[in-house]
C-alpha cells in the first residue's frame, strides 16, 4: 500500500499511489536533458493514465507567473497547447491521426511547450500509426508526445521504439477506497467493496460506490451465471447481458446526445422545432453517425466490463480450489463461489477463463456480442468450449 505524507500540489493533486511515476515525470518536466519528446504512460484500465498524462502535459505546459491558471486549463482540457485525443468509437480513425500530426507541428502559443496526449493509443490501427510514426521521430524541439495504453504489446514496435516508457504499478484496494471516500464521502465500508469489486480500476470503483443500480446489476449477473444450468438458461441470462448493457449505453449517452444536437443547431442560427434546411441536415447526420459509433463503443465496454467481473468470479472459484481464500474478490457471493469450488475440478475452471479471454477478442473483432456471450456460458454449463 503506497502512502504520502503530504498532498501533492498541482498538476500532480489528482494522480494516486504512482510516487515514482510523478518522481520521473517531474523531473523531465523541470530538466529538458532527462525530456523525451515522445512518451508511452502504460497500466492496466482504471490505474490512472490519463490523469497523469494530463498532470504531466500541465507541468510541462504552464510557465511564469500564471502557471497555476495555466495547469487549471491544461487540466480542464481547455488550454490551446494542449491536443488531447479520445476516441468515443471503436478505433481511432486515420483522419483524426492525421488532425493531430497536424497540430503536432504547430508552435507554442502560450506556454513551454505543445503537449499532444494520446489517451487511447491501443485503439489504432497499423495504418493509423504509420500516420503517427514520421511526427515521432522527427517532432518539433517544442512538441511533446505523450501516448497512453494498457500495455507496449497494444502499439506496433517501430512506435514503441520512438517514445520512452512510464510503467505505472497497480494500486491496492485500500488506495482506491480512500480515494472514493474523499471524492464522494460514501462511507468506507462501502468504498472498500466497491474498489475490490472494480479490481482498483479507479473510474468504475467511483461509479459502483456511488450508483446503487450499477451494484445490483453487478450482482445479479454473477448470480444469474453461477445458477446457469441449461441451454433455455443461456439464451435467457446472455440476453439480459446483452441488454443491459444497451440500456446502460443508452443511459450514459442519451442526455448528451440531445444535448450535442441542440447545440449543433443553435451553433447554425436554427430555433427548436424550425425546419430543417437541406444544407444542415449532413451535419446533423455526420453527428448521428458518431454519436451511433459511440453508442456502439459504449456497448461493448459495458459488455467488456461484464467479463472483466465474470474473470474475478471464476478467478475466486480458482483460488478455493487451490486452497487460498485471501484475496478474493466476489466474498459477498462465498457460499455460491464454495459450492461450485467443490463440485468443479480445477481444469473446468481454467477453461471457462479462458474461454472468457477468448470471448473478449471476439468482441473486439466484433463479433455479434448475445452470440458471444451465448457460446461463453455453454463453456460455463458444460465444463468444455462448444
Amino acid at each position: 500500500m503506497t502512502t504520502t505524507t503530504a498532498a501533492p500540489p498541482l498538476p500532480w493533486s489528482d494522480v494516486l499511489g504512482q510516487d515514482a511515476a510523478v518522481a520521473t515525470l517531474r523531473a523531465a518536466a523541470a530538466d529538458p536533458r532527462q525530456l523525451a519528446h515522445g512518451w508511452l504512460i502504460t497500466g492496466p484500465p482504471g490505474s490512472g493514465r490519463s490523469t497523469i498524462a494530463l498532470a504531466f502535459a500541465a507541468a510541462l505546459i504552464a510557465t511564469g507567473e500564471h502557471e497555476k491558471d495555466a495547469m487549471g486549463q491544461v487540466l480542464a482540457g481547455t488550454h490551446p497547447d494542449l491536443t488531447r485525443l479520445r476516441t468515443e468509437g471503436v478505433v481511432i480513425t486515420i483522419a483524426q491521426a492525421r488532425e493531430i500530426v497536424e497540430r503536432s507541428y504547430y508552435a507554442p502559443s502560450v506556454g513551454r511547450y505543445r503537449v499532444i496526449v494520446v489517451e487511447d493509443a491501443d485503439r489504432m490501427t497499423e495504418r493509423t500509426s504509420n500516420v503517427l510514426l514520421k511526427a515521432l521521430e522527427e517532432p518539433p524541439e517544442q512538441t511533446i508526445w505523450v501516448l497512453c495504453a494498457p500495455s507496449e504489446a497494444d502499439l506496433l514496435p517501430t512506435i514503441r521504439s520512438r517514445v520512452r516508457t512510464l510503467r505505472l504499478q497497480e494500486l491496492e484496494v485500500d488506495d482506491v477506497a480512500r480515494l472514493l471516500v474523499a471524492r464522494t464521502g460514501v462511507d468506507e465500508t462501502l468504498a472498500e467493496q466497491a474498489a475490490r469489486h472494480a479490481q482498483r480500476h479507479i473510474g468504475m470503483a467511483q461509479r459502483l460506490a456511488t450508483d446503487q443500480a450499477s451494484r445490483e446489476r453487478r450482482d445479479q449477473t454473477l448470480r444469474d451465471v453461477l445458477r446457469v444450468r441449461g441451454i433455455g438458461d443461456v439464451v435467457e441470462v446472455a440476453g439480459r447481458i446483452v441488454q443491459a448493457a444497451n440500456d446502460d449505453a443508452k443511459a450514459l449517452t442519451a442526455e448528451r446526445d440531445e444535448a450535442e444536437r441542440a447545440s449543433l443547431l443553435r451553433t447554425v442560427g436554427i430555433a427548436d422545432g424550425a425546419k430543417i434546411p437541406p444544407s444542415v441536415r449532413s451535419q446533423l447526420n455526420a453527428l448521428k453517425d458518431d454519436q451511433e459509433r459511440r453508442a456502439k463503443r459504449s456497448v461493448r465496454d459495458g459488455i467488456d466490463r461484464v467479463l472483466t467481473d465474470l474473470q474475478s468470479l471464476f478467478r475466486d472459484i480458482l483460488m478455493l480450489q487451490l486452497g487460498r481464500e485471501e484475496g478474493l474478490i466476489n466474498i459477498e457471493l462465498l457460499d455460491d463461489v464454495r459450492r461450485v469450488a467443490e463440485t468443479w475440478k480445477p481444469q473446468r475452471t481454467i477453461i471457462v477463463l479462458d474461454d472468457i479471454a477468448e470471448t473478449r477478442t471476439l468482441l473486439a473483432r466484433n463479433v455479434q456480442p448475445a452470440l458471444a456471450i451465448e457460446s461463453l456460458l455453454i463453456t460455463v454449463v458444460s465444463g468444455r468450449k462448444p
